[in-house]
């Protein structure tokens, strides 16, 4: 699904997107259910797309359906794979994640991708910004390329509405916290992993001022 001219949500991930951003330097976010994965390989394809020419892999979050297929991903395109240092651990399984999703670690056993790099101030991928979102996970980010938000399990989009993304957060407050301060950041499309893209214009503040 086309977003902009340089941004596609993979259809092959409905329900949990990951997002192509195709140039010179391929960059994936997310990489959908353990599952998707020949799926996802597919659709890059079907797009002109080697898998050698994804060049950077970012995360949103640690949770399973964002990090199906971060190992497979990774051996395949040798891209460089970003997480953030708080979320690092759970996806390596140095921590459990806690409440059902530790229940669902135990049945879905994803594989742990290795030589994660931690998101800091001076990441070097081109026209990207890194924003820590703590509240769905301790070490939530959204991703901003040019007008684009890449925004995880931070929001929902259902109905044309924008919402707080309402299941398994790790701090109800900190995730209103997050929603609020991204708020300040210039954007035109939001591109959430449940929910289709959606352009901002006053969606985004009408999250906290209802």
């Amino acid at each position: 699904m086309k977003v902009t001219d340089e941004v596609y949500a993979l259809d092959s991930t409905r329900g949990s997107y990951s997002y192509l951003i195709k140039g010179e330097e391929n960059i994936l976010i997310d990489t959908g259910q353990m599952w998707q994965g020949e799926a996802i390989l597919k659709e890059l394809q079907s797009m002109n797309v080697k898998a050698e020419e994804i060049k950077n892999i970012l995360l949103t979050h640690h949770d399973l359906d964002h990090v199906g297929n971060a190992a497979m991903l990774q051996k395949l395109t040798k891209a460089k794979l970003w997480a953030s240092s708080e979320d690092i651990p759970y996806i390596i399984g140095d921590k459990i994640r806690p409440g059902i999703k530790r229940l669902f670690s135990f049945i879905f056993r994803v594989k742990k991708p290795e030589n994660i790099i931690p998101y800091n101030k001076d990441i070097k991928v081109k026209d990207i910004k890194v924003i820590a979102t703590p509240g769905h996970t301790p070490g939530h980010v959204c991703v901003l390329y040019k007008d684009v938000l890449f925004v995880g399990d931070l929001v929902k989009v259902k109905d044309e509405k924008i919402g707080p993304y309402p299941n398994m957060n790790w701090d109800e407050i900190k995730l209103m916290e997050s929603i609020k301060n991204i708020a300040d950041v210039p954007f035109k499309w939001v591109c959430p992993a449940h929910g289709k893209p959606i352009k901002r214009e006053d969606r985004w503040q009408e999250i906290y001022s209802a």
